[in-house]
């Protein structure tokens, strides 16, 4: 009965012991979760929190540490207003040549795509029906001149007989009619000629118009004529080039003001995917009816084209020039947000984010002019705004100059001869004006960067082991699934 105690005791000892131990490994290993010492993964399980370093506020980078986000300066510059459209490059005159008179091709004088001045001979029709059809008609006019000069000499001498009352007045009538009949006969002779000269003149094909020729489409041998649908070539005058595209209506009424006015209304001639521009031009002419089914007008520019580079139907992106807004406030496209407040940019100031409602004036390409409470040199949010709020804790790993777009990257190891580090930015901190002024870098020969007090330790090693293109991923993905700030 004793042992039978003294093993019961034994075991609710052990049991507890068991407890105990099990209780003391839960406390611990929370509190290392709590202090972030768990790695990225103990820091995504933190609740998110509120601004201010309150408790529960933590992010991936660091417990209740700001949001890292990109930004670009605010610029006073001038601003260019400017409209967009697609269009396609019409030459200035299109001329198919075709054959005038009938007859076998028997030579060409041109190569396919080559450029050709107005009036340069491109091919050469069988000439010998002509020509022999211009002899016949020479050898006529020729008889009639003849029986002309034999005529008028009678005429001379029926007058003197008539005058010395030798001949009937009647006879003298006659020749004369006979001499008119016979300069009606020359006249109709010259037309015969000239007209079998010129048709012969036609077996010479000559361009109309200079241009680029195209693809030829008739071979040598082939008998041609004036009915052929497709002619012998094709020439395309694109010197000047134009581009017919079509704007809202509601810029009508400033492009005919400035047309009116004699002034120029720039066009940019952009390539398919907006990375290359092709041409510069100006605008010539509107059409002269709206479209009703699109509400917009066709617009013509035309472009000079002395490179040759624009072709007929090329498919372009067109940016046309209305006026320049003087002085504006510019920041980049990607700064400008749109939610219930309206419009409105985020900026950083002294690590505290301020929403700042504005009112956007034009957009050109990467960069939007606004009005609102800004000034030349504030830091605007370009990337990293949707999880931001009005009063909330940002840091800026990049700002660069220009008011570009800013893009995550990372510092690199070299550093200058003022200490600062060089290269593309880098995350939380590195690179920014703030890292730069306190000399903190990649931890080669100088102060430790912060980063490293924003990870896990664990980590430090890992991400210096890093390519820079797999170490800006990685801060990308952990900033991805940062909670609101």
């Amino acid at each position: 009965m004793q042992n039978k105690e003294s093993r019961r005791r034994k075991t609710w000892i052990v049991v507890a012991v068991v407890v105990l131990a099990a209780g003391l490994a839960a406390w611990w290993w929370k509190g290392r979760a709590g202090e972030g010492a768990g790695g990225p993964s103990a820091s995504a399980s933190a609740p998110a929190g509120g601004p201010g370093g309150r408790p529960g506020s933590g992010a991936r980078f660091g417990r209740n540490g700001p949001q890292p986000v990109s930004a670009s300066a605010v610029q006073r510059r001038d601003m260019p207003v400017v409209v967009n459209a697609i269009g396609s490059i019409a030459s200035a005159n299109t001329a198919v040549v075709r054959a005038k008179v009938s007859g076998e091709l028997k030579a060409l004088y041109f190569k396919e795509g080559q450029p050709v001045k107005a009036g340069q001979v491109l091919a050469l029709i069988d000439p010998r029906p002509f020509e022999i059809a211009r002899d016949q008609a020479a050898a006529a006019l020729a008889r009639d001149k003849a029986q002309l000069e034999n005529a008028r000499a009678d005429l001379t001498r029926y007058k003197d007989l008539v005058a010395q009352e030798a001949a009937p007045r009647q006879q003298l009538d006659t020749q004369q009619a006979l001499v008119h009949q016979l300069e009606a006969t020359v006249l109709a002779d010259q037309a015969a000629l000239d007209n079998a000269r010129l048709q012969l003149s036609y077996t010479r094909v000559t361009a109309p118009i200079s241009g680029q020729v195209g693809l030829k489409q008739a071979d040598l041998g082939n008998n041609v004529g004036p009915s052929d649908a497709n002619g012998l070539l094709s020439i395309a005058q694109t010197q000047p080039a134009a581009v017919v595209f079509a704007v809202p209506d509601q810029h009508l009424a400033r492009i005919r003001q400035q047309l009116a006015d004699r002034q120029p209304l720039p066009v940019k001639a952009w390539d398919r995917e907006q990375r290359q521009q092709l041409a510069d031009g100006r605008v010539a002419s509107t059409d002269n009816a709206i479209d009703a089914a699109t509400s917009t007008i066709k617009v013509k520019a035309l472009f000079d084209n002395k490179d040759g580079g624009l072709f007929p139907n090329q498919f372009v992106n067109v940016r046309l020039q209305l006026d320049t807004l003087k002085n504006a406030l510019v920041v980049s496209t990607a700064a400008v947000q749109r939610g219930t407040p309206g419009t409105f940019v985020y900026v950083v100031a002294d690590g505290t984010v301020v929403l700042r409602k504005v009112r956007v004036l034009a957009t050109d390409g990467e960069s939007t002019a606004v009005q609102g409470e800004l000034k030349p040199g504030d830091q605007v949010v370009t990337d990293g705004a949707d999880r931001l709020r009005d009063g909330g804790k940002a840091e800026v790993i990049q700002a660069p100059a220009g008011g570009a777009p800013a893009v995550g990257g990372w510092r690199g190891r070299n550093r200058g001869a003022d200490g600062a580090a060089s290269g593309a930015s880098g995350p939380a901190g590195v690179g920014s004006p703030a890292a730069a002024a306190s000399g903190s870098g990649s931890g080669d020969g100088g102060e430790r960067p912060r980063w490293m007090d924003r990870v896990p330790p664990e980590m430090v090693d890992k991400i210096k082991a890093m390519s820079p293109d797999e170490r800006r991923a990685w801060f990308q993905q952990q900033r991805g699934s940062a909670p609101a700030q």
